[in-house]
């Protein structure tokens, strides 16, 4: 977690807290005012950490399955609107299954962000998980996902094993396939944002699994119009240094840092995510695609350590 969203977690009902059993939670940044969904919210603690970041102009929506706890998460509405000093409560919890959002209520272009901590890994039926996602997020929306990847395809008799199930291993996406299924949803270029080899410990994990690299990566797609690889238009990015909690410069991906007020020449995709989307506030972007100079050259030593070629998404 973010040390700038730590000093919030005072601000939450202790029985939120420790009903919360998600794993490490990771948040996007410039959220004010925004729709956030939560899929697998649990009991409902990053959803009320976030309701005191998009403050009362916006709305934080949680989505689960589990009715234990959606009722902790639905008893404390009143503690924490009044906790945050709002007129009315940002936070609504609703029981929906991430495959079929409609089951949530969640129309059409309707949500700025979603964000899934260690939860897409238990679907069966991934490949629906993301078509929802990017049906229900708005033009320039964000996908900010947390999850457990792997270096190859599990194994069919893993995929069903309990002890790999319940430490989020036996439904881990082969990263290729997560590439392509993203593809598959018209979504054509993501990017990595960290990536931490998972360390077996468990010695019956380790004899059933031991041959397949796990990682816990933190991902983002943005729902713009991307080519499938990166190309050249001649644009260059300028962060401002506006967003509050990064004054000096700005992290989009492993590969793309940006120091406040100095130039950087970026591809085609990557001046979409700065510009058609809640960042553009923040960034100049100068040049258009009226040219077209070719492929844009994206071998920089961290584009190289992905997991294989296309680890790092469809371009960069």
């Amino acid at each position: 977690m973010p040390a700038y969203l730590r000093p919030y977690l005072k601000n939450i009902h202790e029985e939120v807290q420790s009903r919360f059993y998600g794993c490490a939670s990771t948040f996007p940044t410039s959220l004010y005012g925004k729709t956030v969904v939560d899929l697998g919210c649990g009991s409902g603690r990053d959803c009320y950490l976030l309701a005191q970041v998009v403050g009362p102009d916006g709305m934080v929506i949680g989505i689960d399955m589990t009715d234990e706890q959606l009722a902790v998460a639905k008893k404390h509405i009143d503690f924490h609107t009044k906790n945050f000093n709002l007129e009315k409560p940002n936070v609504d919890f609703r029981k929906g299954w991430i495959e079929d959002l409609t089951s949530a209520k969640l129309e059409d272009n309707s949500v700025d962000v979603i964000i899934s901590n260690c939860v897409i890994n238990l679907s069966p039926d991934k490949e629906s998980v993301f078509r929802e996602i990017f049906r229900v997020l708005k033009p320039g929306g964000e996908l900010y996902l947390s999850d457990v990847f792997s270096g190859r395809r599990v194994p069919e008799p893993l995929t069903t094993d309990p002890i790999l199930l319940g430490e989020c291993l036996g439904g881990a996406l082969y990263i290729e396939d997560f590439r392509r299924v993203l593809r598959n949803v018209g979504a054509l270029d993501y990017r990595v944002v960290s990536k931490t080899p998972l360390t077996l410990n468990n010695e019956d994990i380790q004899r059933k699994a031991g041959m397949i690299d796990f990682y816990s990566m933190t991902v983002r797609s943005f729902k713009c119009d991307f080519e499938d690889i990166c190309e050249n238009f001649g644009h260059v990015a300028y962060y401002k240094g506006s967003i509050p909690e990064f004054p000096h410069g700005f992290t989009l991906d492993d590969h793309h840092y940006f120091q406040t007020g100095i130039p950087v020449p970026v591809c085609g995709n990557t001046s979409k995510m700065l510009s058609e989307t809640r960042f553009s506030e923040h960034f100049n972007i100068i040049g258009d695609f009226s040219t077209h100079y070719g492929p844009f050259d994206c071998s920089t030593p961290q584009a190289q350590e992905g997991i294989s070629s296309g680890s790092d998404g469809a371009c960069c």
